[in-house]
């Protein structure tokens, strides 16, 4: 089988959600599987298994919405991710990388679907809508899907590794160099994301593979974790605690700690085994967000021209301009959308 090794890759794997200390109810949710045994849950045999030829699937969704609607998507999108993939990968004779990486988006394409589906049809949920990151694990590769502003991040040699792009308004900034990165974590429309599932009959999915090392620790969580704790501290975390489940804990404790503001969830995974190669520990492993080269998509939802050169130019004066006009343009369209959403919740 091409995503299976000969030798075996183990999975450790621990997820926990809390609501955090200032709301109600916990919109958010996850999903664990086994995909080639084609279990979703935390049962013993499912928490510490051999990644099988079929593989192994992480999701996290934060919900948004109002009323119960918030709650109804994320829990939409990870199971209709998760059935996607039984009914199209579980199925499928090419059982290739690239095949694993185009299901998985197309999974998520359809939980989209069925969400707004859901939407037009009872006025009730109107404006309901879920960020999802969803991450596949086949053979030493890790695929991973995005619509939102979860994140996931590899913990390497002790450090963390973002693999993901946060698709909101303050990442837009930032990538324009109108906001450093500490001045849109303290933004006050740090939490404006730009596109969920849901809300629009299309989406476009941001997908990303990584290389998988012996040791290497994967962890997927909402907004309401990565808003408290920083990534140093998510890596200090992760590395010193004895096994997923307390890294879980602790982290969310931690969360907790510093007001507990949203939901907190968080998956935690590790990978072992005689299956999996030995990071070197050179700069020449590439860590980080990597699109996946799909032919047949456009996967990036990042609004950078696309330059024939090996280098883009040096911006201009008049370039710069032009950048701060779209930013001034995407502020405004995402001001509009919070108005319309908040009026008619």
């Amino acid at each position: 089988m091409f995503g299976r090794s000969a030798k075996p890759v183990r999975v450790q794997v621990w997820a926990k959600t809390d609501p955090g200390k200032t709301r109600d109810q916990n919109e958010d949710r996850f999903l664990v599987a086994d995909l080639t045994r084609r279990e979703a849950s935390l049962l013993p045999h499912v928490r510490e298994h051999e990644l099988g030829e079929r593989g192994s699937l992480f999701i996290v969704a934060d919900g948004m919405g109002g009323a119960a609607a918030g709650e109804l998507a994320s829990e939409m999108a990870t199971e209709a991710i998760y059935d996607e993939m039984v009914k199209t990968w579980g199925s499928e004779g090419e059982t290739t990388p690239r095949r694993f990486a185009h299901l998985l988006k197309e999974a998520v394409e359809a939980a989209n679907v069925r969400i707004h589906s859901y939407a037009k049809a009872h006025p009730e949920a109107r404006g309901m809508g879920t960020t999802t990151t969803a991450a596949g694990v086949l053979g030493e590769r890790c695929y991973l899907t995005q619509v939102g502003d979860s994140r996931a991040y590899l913990i390497r040699n002790g450090q963390a590794h973002q693999l993901t792009k946060d698709q909101s308004l303050m990442q837009r900034l930032v990538e324009a160099g109108e906001l450093t990165e500490e001045e849109a974590a303290q933004s006050e429309r740090r939490n404006i994301i730009l596109q969920a599932l849901g809300p629009d009959p299309r989406v476009k999915v941001d997908l990303t593979h990584q290389d998988v090392r012996k040791g290497d620790v994967l962890v997927l969580c909402s907004d309401g974790l990565s808003g408290q704790v920083k990534n140093d501290e998510i890596a200090r975390i992760v590395s010193a605690a004895p096994d997923v489940r307390t890294a879980c804990e602790r982290l969310i404790g931690l969360a907790n700690e510093r007001g507990g503001p949203d939901n907190i969830t968080v998956v935690v995974a590790r990978f072992d085994g005689d299956g999996l190669r030995v990071s070197d520990g050179t700069q020449q492993e590439d860590v980080g967000h990597q699109v996946y080269p799909l032919i047949d998509t456009e996967t990036s939802t990042e609004p950078v021209p696309v330059y024939k050169g090996s280098r883009p130019p040096v911006p201009n004066k008049e370039t710069r301009k032009q950048t701060r006009t779209m930013v001034l343009a995407v502020i405004a369209v995402a001001a509009l959308l919070v108005w319309y959403f908040t009026r008619n919740q």
